[in-house]
C-alpha cells in the first residue's frame, strides 16, 4: 500500500488540501444522501454542471459557487463559523480569556 504521509495524517495538523478534500467528501456524501445528481445540483444551485463536477473531482470552485451549492443543499449555516474564531496576538490574551471563562 503506497500511502503518502502528511502533517495532517501524522500529527493531526490540518492542511489546506486536507480541508478541501474533507469538504468535497462531505458535500458529495450529503448530495448523494439527498438523492441529487450533479446535474440536478447544478440546476438547483445555478452553478454550471462543469463547476460542480470540477469541485467534486478536483476540489476547485469559486467561493460564490460553493455558497450557492450550500444554499441548494440547505447547508448555509455551515458557513457561519468561517472566520469567527477570536484572533489572538499573544499568549497573555489566551490566558486572560481562559481565566475570564471565555
Amino acid at each position: 500500500m503506497n500511502r503518502t504521509l502528511t502533517l495532517e495524517s501524522l500529527l493531526g495538523i490540518p492542511t489546506p488540501d486536507g480541508v478541501i478534500s474533507n469538504v468535497v467528501k462531505r458535500e458529495k456524501q450529503y448530495r448523494k444522501a439527498k438523492n441529487i445528481t450533479q446535474k440536478e445540483l447544478a440546476r438547483l444551485s445555478n452553478v454550471t454542471y462543469a463547476s460542480v463536477r470540477r469541485f467534486e473531482e478536483k476540489g476547485e470552485i469559486s467561493f460564490v459557487s460553493l455558497v450557492n451549492i450550500g444554499f441548494a443543499l440547505d447547508c448555509l449555516e455551515d458557513f457561519s463559523s468561517l472566520f469567527s474564531k477570536k484572533p489572538y496576538s499573544s499568549i497573555e490574551e489566551i490566558i486572560d480569556d481562559q481565566s475570564n471563562g471565555e
